[in-house]
């Protein structure tokens, strides 16, 4: 398929030009008009962009890519070496951050419950981020039994700040370093928050509150709907399609 073809099929399914984000959605870094081979992959770091060329990605799809507000614009060091690799290998780079987290079918918060078997029933936050439900296994009962399938599910133990014997009640959820969204989560129920991060006044705030924080990784969380976002391109366009996961503790 074209490069066009394949930004615009993206824009309209993500419906990237909704969101105030901190980022630009879509083709960030534009390379070779046709696309073949589509690598998706979370963060756009150059250990991710060397494995992609070497395997002949023609179009490589991130949730964290760059131009970051804030972000110095000189292209130097890093940035540089990063920038190189894709206009050298004529490599187009497409990156959604909101977009993705939001997505009802392909986004980070939906396919987290997927993985952890958490059915949805409510959202809550500035534009609906955050997301609400329950654990659809009635064997977890309590918070330690939440944080056991996490480590399981996610293969990263999450750190846990409450008592893991209080009982399950309702799960709010959010990944990546959504832990500022720890007070929304509270107003709208939630007995127990995850996420990717955990800031210092987090604990504390967990703490008074009586609310368990699992704090399961800001990597961890976010590996699934970029990758489910790559399979619907597969399988839609007849392309070929690699998720490659380049490890990260945090």
């Amino acid at each position: 398929m074209s490069r066009e073809g394949l930004a615009k099929h993206l824009e309209q399914t993500l419906d990237i030009n909704r969101f105030r984000d901190y980022c630009p959605n879509g083709l960030q870094v534009e390379g070779r008009g046709e696309i073949r081979k589509i690598v998706t992959g979370i963060t756009a770091s150059l250990a991710l962009l060397e494995a992609a060329a070497a395997a002949g990605a023609d179009a490589i799809i991130v949730h964290h890519g760059y131009f970051w507000k804030g972000e110095d614009a000189r292209v130097i060091g890093p940035k540089h070496r990063r920038l190189k690799l894709l206009l050298t290998h004529d490599v187009n780079l497409f990156a959604y951050h909101l977009p993705l987290d939001m997505h009802p079918e392909f986004g980070n918060n939906v396919q987290l419950a997927r993985q952890l078997d958490l059915v949805p029933d409510g959202r809550f936050g500035d534009d609906s981020l955050g997301w609400l439900g329950f654990a659809q296994d009635a064997g977890l009962k309590t918070v330690g039994d939440l944080a056991g399938h996490v480590a399981a599910r996610l293969q990263r133990a999450p750190l846990l700040i409450g008592d893991p014997a209080q009982p399950l009640g309702r799960i709010g959820w959010c990944t990546g370093a959504a832990h500022s969204m720890l007070g929304n989560a509270i107003a709208a129920g939630a007995s127990v928050y995850l996420s990717g991060e955990i800031s210092e006044p987090t604990v504390h705030l967990a703490r008074e509150a009586g609310v368990a924080y699992l704090a399961c990784g800001h990597h961890a969380t976010e590996r699934y709907g970029v990758k489910s976002l790559g399979e619907h391109l597969a399988s839609h366009f007849d392309i070929e399609h690699e998720f490659i996961d380049i490890d990260n503790p945090v």
